[in-house]
């Protein structure tokens, strides 16, 4: 993606951790350092999450919803405002809750480089890692419950009734920031019946053949905003 800084191979992605609670805080930086990321900053606040930011200029951001001294939104609000500022780095909210106003705007427009997980719907370390990687290259990852809240609040979803429950399925897959392979495994399905469910996607959403490899984006926007 244009607005993503290129990654060297070659040197460890650069992550700041926002985090109010220590343990989890040091869980996360001890995970991540394992797992070949270098962590930059470890904070608890989301001002001090905008400060590491300045400071260091990382590779991604991982940051919790509820912090100091509300323990709402901060956290969110300071991911939004790390979008707006430094579009080249990415977030990943890592968080037990779905703010949904904020979340919405966290994920309408550009969601390369964005991601939204649940903590306790993160029942797979090896998957949890690939996550981060993939939204630090500027992909995306977002949960099917994070998605499913936000549609709950939205009544712009005429489109999306014309997809047969399968089809939603695989869109909410694609959301999550899956490939066709991946797709086909999580389903337990073939390639083919993969690419068969996306193209009545693409169709049924009205996205034209022209619009090349972008129609896989067009389709998860139309997914996150409801529209």
């Amino acid at each position: 993606m244009t607005n993503m800084a290129s990654t060297n191979l070659d040197q460890p992605v650069r992550v700041v951790v926002a985090d109010d609670s220590v343990l989890l805080r040091d869980g996360v930086v001890r995970l991540l350092s394992d797992s070949g990321f270098e962590v930059v900053a470890a904070v608890g606040t989301a001002d001090a999450l905008l400060d590491a930011v300045t400071e260091h200029q990382p590779e991604l951001c991982v940051v919790d919803v509820r912090m100091p001294p509300t323990h709402t939104d901060e956290g969110l609000r300071a991911a939004i405002e790390i979008r707006d500022r430094y579009p080249r780095i990415a977030v990943l909210v890592l968080s037990q809750y779905v703010e949904e106003r904020y979340a919405a705007e966290l994920l309408d427009g550009d969601v390369a480089g964005v991601g939204y997980l649940l903590k306790d719907r993160v029942i797979d370390v090896n998957q949890f890692v690939e996550s981060l990687r993939r939204v630090a290259s500027g992909g995306s990852a977002v949960d099917a419950e994070v998605i499913s809240q936000i549609l709950g609040r939205s009544r712009r979803a005429s489109e999306l009734d014309r997809l047969t429950p399968r089809e939603r399925e695989v869109l909410e897959l694609m959301a999550e920031g899956l490939s066709n392979a991946g797709i086909a495994e999580r389903l337990i399905v073939s390639g083919g019946a993969v690419e068969k469910h996306i193209s009545n996607v693409f169709m049924k959403l009205d996205l034209e053949p022209e619009d090349g490899a972008h129609r896989r984006v067009l389709a998860v926007l139309r997914y996150l905003r409801g529209s």
